[in-house]
Protein backbone atom coordinates (compact mmCIF):
# COMPACT_ATOMS: atom_id res chain seq x y z
CA UNK A 1 0.00 0.00 0.00
CA UNK A 2 1.43 3.37 -0.99
CA UNK A 3 -0.85 5.68 0.99
CA UNK A 4 -2.52 5.80 4.41
CA UNK A 5 -5.84 4.01 4.57
CA UNK A 6 -7.53 0.89 5.80
CA UNK A 7 -8.56 -2.52 4.60
CA UNK A 8 -9.99 -5.82 5.73
CA UNK A 9 -8.56 -9.20 4.80
CA UNK A 10 -9.84 -12.75 4.82
CA UNK A 11 -9.07 -15.15 7.62
CA UNK A 12 -10.25 -18.74 8.05
CA UNK A 13 -13.20 -18.09 10.38
CA UNK A 14 -12.87 -14.40 11.22
CA UNK A 15 -11.83 -11.13 9.55
CA UNK A 16 -8.55 -9.26 9.58
CA UNK A 17 -8.38 -5.49 9.95
CA UNK A 18 -5.42 -3.40 8.90
CA UNK A 19 -4.71 0.30 9.18
CA UNK A 20 -1.96 2.18 7.37
CA UNK A 21 -0.63 5.59 8.34
CA UNK A 22 2.18 8.08 8.13
CA UNK A 23 2.52 7.62 11.90
CA UNK A 24 1.29 5.15 14.52
CA UNK A 25 -1.68 7.35 15.46
CA UNK A 26 -2.96 7.38 11.88
CA UNK A 27 -2.42 3.61 11.52
CA UNK A 28 -4.43 2.99 14.74
CA UNK A 29 -7.20 5.35 13.56
CA UNK A 30 -7.40 3.63 10.18
CA UNK A 31 -7.38 0.19 11.83
CA UNK A 32 -10.41 1.28 13.83
CA UNK A 33 -12.13 2.42 10.62
CA UNK A 34 -11.45 -0.98 9.09
CA UNK A 35 -13.07 -2.67 12.08
CA UNK A 36 -16.16 -0.44 12.14
CA UNK A 37 -16.55 -0.83 8.37
CA UNK A 38 -17.41 -4.46 9.10
CA UNK A 39 -20.16 -3.47 11.54
CA UNK A 40 -22.18 -1.29 9.14
CA UNK A 41 -23.20 -1.58 5.50
CA UNK A 42 -21.68 1.83 4.67
CA UNK A 43 -19.28 3.54 7.09
CA UNK A 44 -19.36 6.73 5.01
CA UNK A 45 -22.95 7.51 6.10
CA UNK A 46 -22.15 7.38 9.83
CA UNK A 47 -22.04 10.93 11.24
CA UNK A 48 -19.74 12.05 14.08
CA UNK A 49 -22.57 13.43 16.24
CA UNK A 50 -21.21 12.41 19.63
CA UNK A 51 -17.69 11.83 20.98
CA UNK A 52 -16.30 9.48 23.61
CA UNK A 53 -12.88 9.63 25.29
CA UNK A 54 -10.92 6.38 25.24
CA UNK A 55 -7.79 5.35 27.14
CA UNK A 56 -5.90 2.07 27.30
CA UNK A 57 -2.47 0.59 27.89
CA UNK A 58 -0.59 -2.60 27.15
CA UNK A 59 2.71 -4.46 27.37
CA UNK A 60 3.72 -3.88 23.72
CA UNK A 61 2.60 -1.94 20.65
CA UNK A 62 0.61 -4.80 19.07
CA UNK A 63 -1.14 -5.35 22.40
CA UNK A 64 -1.95 -1.64 22.53
CA UNK A 65 -3.62 -1.86 19.11
CA UNK A 66 -5.71 -4.84 20.27
CA UNK A 67 -6.59 -3.02 23.53
CA UNK A 68 -7.61 0.10 21.54
CA UNK A 69 -9.95 -1.87 19.29
CA UNK A 70 -11.46 -3.79 22.22
CA UNK A 71 -12.00 -0.56 24.15
CA UNK A 72 -13.79 0.91 21.14
CA UNK A 73 -16.01 -2.17 20.87
CA UNK A 74 -16.86 -1.90 24.58
CA UNK A 75 -17.65 1.83 24.38
CA UNK A 76 -19.78 1.37 21.26
CA UNK A 77 -21.68 -1.47 22.93
CA UNK A 78 -22.21 0.41 26.20
CA UNK A 79 -23.52 3.49 24.39
CA UNK A 80 -25.38 1.68 21.58
CA UNK A 81 -23.27 3.58 19.03
CA UNK A 82 -21.24 3.06 15.91
CA UNK A 83 -18.04 5.12 15.51
CA UNK A 84 -16.66 6.62 12.30
CA UNK A 85 -13.90 9.06 13.31
CA UNK A 86 -10.94 8.31 15.55
CA UNK A 87 -8.24 10.46 17.13
CA UNK A 88 -5.80 8.26 19.02
CA UNK A 89 -2.63 9.63 20.58
CA UNK A 90 -0.18 6.77 21.15
CA UNK A 91 2.56 7.30 23.74
CA UNK A 92 5.04 4.70 22.52
CA UNK A 93 7.51 5.14 25.39
CA UNK A 94 4.79 4.38 27.97
CA UNK A 95 2.68 2.04 25.81
CA UNK A 96 -0.45 4.04 26.58
CA UNK A 97 -3.10 5.60 24.38
CA UNK A 98 -5.43 8.53 24.92
CA UNK A 99 -7.97 9.16 22.23
CA UNK A 100 -11.41 10.03 21.10
CA UNK A 101 -13.98 8.25 18.96
CA UNK A 102 -16.94 9.97 17.34
CA UNK A 103 -20.08 8.52 15.85
CA UNK A 104 -23.80 8.19 16.25
CA UNK A 105 -26.41 6.02 17.89
CA UNK A 106 -27.55 2.95 15.99
CA UNK A 107 -31.19 4.10 15.99
CA UNK A 108 -30.22 7.21 14.00
CA UNK A 109 -28.19 5.32 11.42
CA UNK A 110 -29.35 5.59 7.79
CA UNK A 111 -27.91 2.25 6.69
CA UNK A 112 -28.14 -1.31 7.90
CA UNK A 113 -25.96 -3.14 10.36
CA UNK A 114 -23.15 -5.27 9.06
CA UNK A 115 -21.42 -8.13 10.86
CA UNK A 116 -21.15 -8.08 14.65
CA UNK A 117 -17.55 -7.87 15.85
CA UNK A 118 -17.18 -9.61 19.21
CA UNK A 119 -13.59 -8.62 19.89
CA UNK A 120 -10.09 -7.97 18.61
CA UNK A 121 -7.62 -10.82 19.09
CA UNK A 122 -3.86 -11.22 19.28
CA UNK A 123 -3.97 -13.48 16.22
CA UNK A 124 -1.74 -11.94 13.53
CA UNK A 125 -1.51 -8.78 15.68
CA UNK A 126 1.40 -6.57 14.74
CA UNK A 127 2.37 -2.93 14.47
CA UNK A 128 5.39 -2.11 12.35
CA UNK A 129 6.85 0.11 9.64
CA UNK A 130 6.43 -1.16 6.08
CA UNK A 131 7.82 0.78 3.11
CA UNK A 132 7.79 4.09 4.97
CA UNK A 133 4.30 3.71 6.47
CA UNK A 134 3.11 2.35 9.81
CA UNK A 135 0.88 -0.72 9.65
CA UNK A 136 -1.36 -1.93 12.51
CA UNK A 137 -3.33 -5.15 12.10
CA UNK A 138 -5.04 -8.01 13.90
CA UNK A 139 -7.83 -10.52 13.47
CA UNK A 140 -11.26 -9.66 14.88
CA UNK A 141 -13.66 -12.31 16.14
CA UNK A 142 -17.00 -12.14 14.30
Amino acid sequence: MAAPGWETFDHIADIGVRGWGRDVDEAFANGAKAMFSIMVEDLSVVRPEQSVDVTCDSFDLAGLFVAWLNRLIAEADLRDMVFCQFSPSVHMDELTLEGRASGQHWDRLECGRGIEVKGATFSEAEVKRVNGLWMAQCIVDV
